[in-house]
């Protein structure tokens, strides 16, 4: 298959593209990083925050003030595990072990933005914002219409300082203006919001070495998150009850975003819930009641199992 997508509940987005069996296309880290050996070292996010000169240490070093971010120095499967504020030097044995590192704890927007690159050069991008909820989750992303230039154009210099000789999707994800994390893919969680045709013009990119998407009109987007509770296991809806939510008047796409036959403390997960389904939509409020449907039909209540919080703070998604 040579778009690459390990999530079942995504597939859904490529069945109707078409790529060449010669061109590979990751949408994961762990092909990202094995299809791109020149540039792998990207995942090593120690090496991302030292290269933004942010203060930064591995575990067994002391940090200059708290409080502070512990996070895995490498994490391909993503999601917040392994994540800790450090609040005071007591915290450090156990909040930042062996394999993890701390960084300046980074307040302000988390953005997600994908980029097409030729050659270290910038040729399309599009953010996401993410509203965090609590512990390492999101109540939902916004896909912005508008441009971020100043954002922009800090990615566009590190874009091509570190990855000069790079030609394909590249994922930063921001806090504050600072890259935390970036990953050799594009976020394969919300492709279909980019807008019709988009996925063509990634096949092309990464068979031609060529950018050439017609975007003529944004619109925003959401994707919208449900969460559960850890530590209670879940059963899919029925296949009756998934076409229902899709065939929802305004619903883009929704992915049930689970293993149905693993259990759940084998999924990454991140501290703050146990992630159930993602809503695709352009329109909100539409998006936001078909969340407290899915919920019911889970058993789960919104504000009750999981509350949201918007303050601001560092969380990881990827």
């Amino acid at each position: 298959m040579p778009i690459y997508e390990c999530d079942p509940w995504r597939l859904q987005y490529f069945t109707g593209t078409a790529c060449p069996p010669d061109v590979h296309i990751p949408t994961d880290d762990m092909d990202g990083y094995r299809f791109n050996p020149r540039h792998r070292w990207i995942y090593n996010k120690l090496l991302i925050a030292k290269s933004q000169g942010l203060d930064c240490g591995l575990s067994d070093e002391v940090p200059t003030h708290y409080p502070t971010f512990s996070k895995p120095v490498v994490n391909l499967k993503g999601m917040g595990v392994g994540t800790h504020v450090l609040n005071r030097p007591e915290d450090l044995p156990r909040g930042c072990p062996a394999g993890n590192f701390w960084m300046t704890l980074l307040t302000g927007e988390h953005v997600s933005t994908d980029f097409a690159i030729v050659n270290g050069r910038t040729v399309w991008c599009r953010h996401t914002l993410g509203i965090p909820a609590i512990a390492g989750t999101f109540d939902y992303w916004i896909v912005q219409a508008r441009a971020r230039p100043t954002l922009e154009n800090t990615c566009r210099r590190w874009i091509s300082t570190f990855l000069s000789d790079y030609t394909g999707m590249l994922n930063l994800e921001t806090i504050g203006g600072y890259i935390i994390e970036a990953h050799l893919r594009f976020a394969d969680q919300w492709p279909d919001l980019y807008g019709r045709n988009w996925l063509d013009s990634v096949v092309r990119l990464y068979q031609f070495g060529t950018w050439d998407f017609n975007e003529s009109r944004r619109s925003d987007g959401y994707s919208i998150v449900l969460f559960g509770p850890h530590d209670r296991s879940y059963v899919y809806p029925s296949i009756k009850r998934q076409t229902e939510y899709r065939a929802t008047p305004g619903i883009d796409s929704v992915q049930i975003t689970f293993f149905a036959d693993q259990a759940a403390h084998l999924h990454a997960m991140p501290p703050g819930g146990f992630r159930l389904a993602i809503i695709n939509t352009k329109n909100m409020a539409t998006g936001i009641l078909l969340r407290e449907s899915i919920a019911r039909d889970f058993g789960v209540r919104q504000g009750s199992d999981v509350r949201p919080s918007r303050r601001s703070q560092e969380v990881s998604y990827g």
